[in-house]
This record gives C-alpha cells, sequence and structure tokens, in this order.
C-alpha cells in the first residue's frame, strides 16, 4: 500500500536515546477502510480506493451509499485513491487497515490537506514584503505595497503582481516528512514537523515517491 487517510490532532515534541527534541505532528490514521480495488485488467492501472472515518448516512449521498454497501463499508467522510504497487499484497474490499500495516518509523511521506484561512491579508503578511521606513514622513504607508511600475503605456497593471488578497485555505502538500513513531495500539503516527491545516483537518498520506 501506497499511504492512508488521517486527522490531525495536534503537535507535541518527542525525546530520541540522546535526549534530542523533535517537533511531531500526531496523525490519527485508521482505521482505513477498502472501499474499492480497481485492477490492470478492469480499469487499465492496479489502484485502491479507501475509506475514512464514518459518518452519519444523512451526510453521505445516495451514489456514495451504494458504493459502499457494494463493498461492506459503512458510510465514512473521506474516500482516497492509492496506487497499489507490484510488492504489496492482494486487498479486498471491507478490509480494514491500521498505520502499522502501511508505516514503519524511519518511511519518508508526502502529506496533502487545506492550510489554515487567514482571510484577507496585506501584502506584508502574505508575501513577505519589507514595508516602508517607520520615519521620516512616512505617515500612512508603512505596510502599502508601494509602486505598480506602470504608466501611460501599458496602462494597466499586469496579473501576478504580488499583491494584497485571500491568504491560507488551500491544498497545499508537505514533501518528504519522517515518520519518527507508529502506535498500533491507538492507530497514531507521528510524523517530524508539521503539516498542512487545523486540528481535526483530514490528511491524506502517501510514501515519499508513490
Amino acid at each position: 500500500m501506497a499511504g492512508l487517510i488521517g486527522k490531525k490532532i495536534g503537535m507535541t515534541q518527542v525525546f530520541d536515546d540522546e535526549g534530542r527534541a523533535f517537533a511531531v505532528t500526531v496523525i490519527k490514521a485508521g482505521p482505513n477502510y477498502v472501499t474499492q480495488v480497481k485492477t490492470e485488467e478492469r480499469d487499465g492501472y492496479r489502484a485502491v480506493q479507501l475509506g475514512f472515518e464514518e459518518a452519519r448516512e444523512k451526510h453521505v449521498t445516495k451514489p456514495v451509499l451504494g458504493h459502499l454497501a457494494a463493498a461492506g463499508v459503512r458510510p465514512v467522510r473521506r474516500l482516497e485513491e492509492f496506487l497499489v504497487r507490484d510488492s504489496d499484497g492482494e486487498l479486498e474490499p471491507g478490509a480494514e487497515l491500521s498505520p502499522a500495516d502501511v508505516l514503519a518509523p524511519g518511511d519518508r511521506v508526502d502529506v496533502v490537506g487545506v492550510s489554515k484561512g487567514k482571510g484577507f491579508q496585506g501584502v506584508v503578511k502574505r508575501h513577505g514584503h519589507h514595508g516602508f521606513d517607520a520615519s521620516h514622513g512616512t505617515k500612512t504607508h508603512h505596510r502599502r505595497p508601494g509602486s505598480m511600475g506602470q504608466a501611460a503605456d501599458p496602462a494597466k497593471t499586469f496579473k501576478n503582481r504580488k499583491l494584497p488578497g485571500q491568504t491560507g485555505n488551500r491544498r497545499t502538500t508537505i514533501r518528504n516528512l519522517e515518520v519518527l513513531k507508529v502506535d498500533a495500539d491507538q492507530q497514531l503516527v507521528f510524523l517530524k514537523g508539521s503539516v498542512p491545516g487545523a486540528r481535526n483537518a483530514i490528511l491524506r498520506i502517501s510514501k515519499a515517491g508513490a
């Protein structure tokens, strides 16, 4: 298997045998349910669709309910598809996966999530602009973007300039994070570093390069 779906619990720190502290993100990555298995003969490629976090029936559309019922899986909140490699074992619809079945300490993973939304922000916070001096008559221009660099020709502001606007709330990928620990009993994964999103955000965890 190339990945799992999980939910961000929060951040903490762990210590290694030498007493060094590492900031880690704790993710609850199980149980994952196999909702569909795609084969080379029928679909043209090998993959497995996983479901995560049980949901109430009224929060799931009827077509998805029928799809899950065919696999013998209860209604779930999120579905994700992962490619299957030749070295992976055969999986059947309805099977249940835990983090220990997929990940081990030392593995490298890519994590995809939706970053925290920060609303409409100026150029200093959004793009890291320096801003103007705080003295010598600057008055109210301390955090403004400054000149756009245009005149009568071309008489417009070009697209993709670094201007104020909506910040965050975008699909974001953090690559090559190290798995420091896997708790099989509580179905937790401890990743070195931070991942996108707020607490309880749903994340897609896939092995690096998969």
